[in-house]
């Protein structure tokens, strides 16, 4: 005897879901420490390379380039010898940092319930 298909109590207001297009935003190993690092202000790339530890050159051009073409990202190029560029987040990455900081703040709840419980 099979099990009787239930119909999903989830309003999808738009045939894609929402989750998933943010989601989207957000793909990708270093893009939530990257918009947390930018969520102080404007960083030079160097500086981003000593904000985030671990992450390599490459993965970290490799991420700013997809975050700018996501529209996450503001590049802005420096009129400085040699010329340099500074990375900002824009409206729509300006508007992901809530969630972030929701993100950060149950893991920090987390990281304590695991050290109370060693």
């Amino acid at each position: 005897m099979s099990l009787k298909m239930r119909k999903s109590k989830v309003n999808h207001p738009v045939p894609e879901c929402a989750v998933a297009a943010c989601m989207w935003l957000l793909g990708g190993v270093w893009t939530p420490n990257l918009l947390w690092s930018l969520s102080g202000g404007p960083r030079r790339f160097g500086e981003l390379r000593v904000d985030i530890p671990g992450i390599s050159a490459k993965m970290l051009s490799v991420r700013l380039k997809e975050m700018e073409e996501k529209g996450v990202v503001v590049r802005t190029v420096l009129a400085t010898s040699p010329p340099s560029a500074e990375y900002s987040l824009s409206e729509l990455g300006l508007e992901l940092l809530p969630a972030i900081e929701a993100i950060a703040k149950i893991g920090y709840r987390l990281r304590l319930e695991q050290e109370v419980g060693r």
